[in-house]
C-alpha cells in the first residue's frame, strides 16, 4: 500500500516558478515508478512528467517539455515537479502517481496508487 500526498500548488504569474511535492508512505517507493498527472476543468487527464524508481530515465509531456523538470528523493520518500516558464494553460490540479512497476510511464493505466491532487493556478 502506498499513499500519496502532493503539496507546493498555489497562485503564481505567468513566468514563474513553482516546485510541487509528493510525499509517499509505504516501504515500497522506491521500487515504483512515479507520474505527474494533471486535469484541467472541463478536460480529460493529462500526462505530464515520469521518472523510474532510480531516477535514471524520465519522461515529459509535450506541452512541459524544456520547462518542467521531474526528480526524486527516494531517502525521503519523495518526488517533486519542478516548474518553470509557466503559462496560463498550466492551470490545472496536478496529481502524483505512483505505478504498478519500476519504470517510467507515459499512461495512467500504468499507475494504481494515486494522491488527491494540488491546485496550481497560474495568471495571464
Amino acid at each position: 500500500q502506498v499513499q500519496l500526498v502532493e503539496s507546493g500548488g498555489g497562485l503564481v504569474q505567468a513566468g514563474g516558478s513553482l516546485r510541487l511535492s509528493c510525499a509517499a508512505s509505504g516501504r515500497t517507493f522506491s521500487n515504483k515508478g512515479m507520474g505527474w498527472f494533471r486535469q484541467a476543468p472541463g478536460k480529460e487527464r493529462e500526462f505530464v512528467a515520469t521518472i523510474n524508481w532510480g531516477g535514471g530515465s524520465t519522461n515529459y509531456g509535450d506541452s512541459v517539455k524544456g520547462r518542467f523538470t521531474i526528480s526524486r528523493d527516494n531517502a525521503k520518500n519523495t518526488v517533486y515537479l519542478q516548474m518553470n516558464s509557466l503559462k496560463a494553460e498550466d492551470t490545472a490540479v496536478y496529481y502524483c502517481a505512483a505505478a504498478f512497476n519500476s519504470g517510467s510511464y507515459a499512461t495512467s493505466v500504468a499507475y494504481n496508487y494515486w494522491g488527491q491532487g494540488t491546485q496550481v493556478t497560474v495568471s495571464s
